[in-house]
């Protein structure tokens, strides 16, 4: 028998910073007292960290809303304490990226089968049983009369009631509830570590399934926090310097020569240093992708799919802000978070552009760049950790029409890049097909491109120098804490 859930000792305060999004689901003022299908009254209630939660995960299963953008939405709108804010952000990943595993022991405990409940009810639920199951310092208690308070508020009293016998029910068999016997790996891992059986298929047939449970087990870990200082202003050591006298507890990254660790600082976009410019939050993982571009000062540089701009940042304040970088995305509000990104930090170089990347060809002249960054649009499973509702939202068969969609940017670009230039294809998936196998699909079409050895002058000794030396970099969740992400580094020859 596998063990029960081991339950967490506090809530983590995750830090994502993002835009908004949709609003909380409408509530009907009628209220159908013997009917589960009422909607929610409309309340004028202050809302608690399990209210704030509760919305959140309704709007992801009933809109598709992504949980970032629909958490930092709720969250400016209740304006909750600190501490009510972290738990909040910790009920909303902790039952999203547990949600398969959570659903597997309520359908033992809801008679009618979750299927038949409303989105709302469904996620009261989830998030109560998560929080029995894996938050320590939550008393039972508590999260059951704060549930049952809601189903009141928002329903009548049969579904409180459910929700009351379905909760104390999981309290009396919590001992009971274990996973069964017997199961494959595939089966076991997805019900284990909760993510689609089918992805976890794929990871045991790309990597093995020692490898395929550590990788699966690093994404329901808390993401941590990491920065990348401002270079045209001051260096990383000025910058952690600077952060330890201000109090937080900073280290150098063990992955990027670049990368500062903040832990336990808050939302680190809303401190003066950030407002003024002196660094960006970037992924350690994220942050390697300008160092393998190597950009030098006066080149022109075309960003593909740069939308929100940290790598096109990272990229002009390489070149001290010289030359130009043409930032391009298919949105217009996403150029806006570019040009945004710039006007923070100082930058004058950046150019932005809204245009599909497979018609850039006919915006450039012929071999007009220095250096091409292809951020390629991916299936996201390397920043799992951070957006648990990616797994969800996928399907196998996607995985196919995305690289479809990266082969088709390649083609379009790679003629713009001058010869002896280089161009970098990276992505924030881990799946082959997307990656070591896009690039030598790539390679084998066009000759004139090789691997080009990455450059790793200045990086941390535990960073992946063998590998960059090959030309590409595989980075895995499990193996520095950070995004799973590839890049690869490949030069024209003629």
């Amino acid at each position: 028998m596998c063990a029960s859930p081991v339950k967490k000792n506090e809530p983590d305060n995750r830090k994502g910073q993002a835009g908004g999004d949709s609003g909380p689901a409408s509530r009907s003022r009628t209220d159908r007292r013997n009917s589960q299908a009422a909607k929610p009254k409309r309340e004028h209630v202050k809302k608690s960290a399990r209210d704030a939660a509760l919305s959140v995960l309704t709007g992801v299963e009933e809109a598709g809303s992504y949980s970032n953008l629909k958490l930092n939405q709720i969250l400016r709108e209740a304006d909750l304490p600190r501490p009510d804010a972290a738990l909040a952000t910790e009920i909303v990943y902790g039952t999203i990226q547990r949600r398969n595993t959570i659903d597997y022991y309520l359908a033992k405990l809801v008679t009618k089968g979750l299927g038949k409940l409303q989105p709302w009810v469904r996620s009261l639920l989830r998030m109560s049983l998560y929080q029995l199951l894996y938050l320590e310092r939550v008393p039972d208690h508590a999260v059951v009369s704060e549930a049952v308070n809601i189903a009141k508020r928002r329903g009548h009293q049969g579904i409180s009631g459910m929700v009351n016998g379905v909760l104390r029910s999981a309290i009396r068999q919590r001992a009971e509830l274990t996973l069964p016997q017997g199961m494959t790996d595939a089966e076991r891992i997805s019900l284990e570590h909760s993510h689609p059986e089918w992805l976890v298929r794929r990871w045991i047939k790309q990597y093995g399934a020692e490898a395929c449970e550590r990788i699966c087990k690093a994404n329901n870990e808390p993401p941590h926090v990491s920065i990348r200082a401002n270079a045209r202003r001051q260096h990383q050591d000025a910058l952690l310097e600077q952060l330890r006298l201000g109090g937080f507890d900073a280290e150098p990254s063990a992955l990027s020569p670049a990368g500062i660790v903040v832990s336990s600082g808050g939302n680190m976009a809303l401190t003066p240093g950030f407002g003024q410019g002196d660094y960006s939050i970037q992924d350690e993982s994220s942050m390697l992708v300008a160092e393998a571009l190597q950009p030098e000062a006066g080149m022109t540089v075309l960003d593909c799919c740069a939308a929100p701009g940290g790598k096109t940042a990272h990229i002009a304040e390489k070149m001290d802000d010289t030359g130009t970088v043409w930032a391009c995305d298919l949105h217009p509000h996403k150029k806006r978070l570019i040009d945004e990104q710039a006007q923070r930090l100082g930058l004058k170089s950046v150019r932005t552009l809204v245009k599909d990347a497979r018609e850039l060809a006919g915006e450039f002249e012929p071999a007009s760049f220095d250096r091409i960054l292809l951020d390629a649009p991916c299936s996201g499973f390397g920043v799992i950790r951070r957006k648990p509702d990616l797994k969800w939202g996928k399907r196998e068969e996607d995985i196919a029409g995305i690289a479809a969609v990266q082969q088709s940017i390649l083609e379009a670009v790679h003629g713009l890049l001058k010869p002896g230039g280089v161009l970098v294809y990276s992505t924030c998936t881990i799946e082959r097909t997307e990656n070591e196998d896009a690039v030598a699909r790539f390679l084998e079409a066009h000759p004139e491109f090789v691997f080009d050895p990455i450059p790793t002058t200045g990086w941390p000794e535990s960073a992946p120098l063998e590998q960059a030396a090959s030309g590409m970099i595989s980075i895995m969740p499990d193996r520095y804490g950070t995004d799973g992400f590839f890049i690869a580094r490949i030069r024209r020859l003629a």
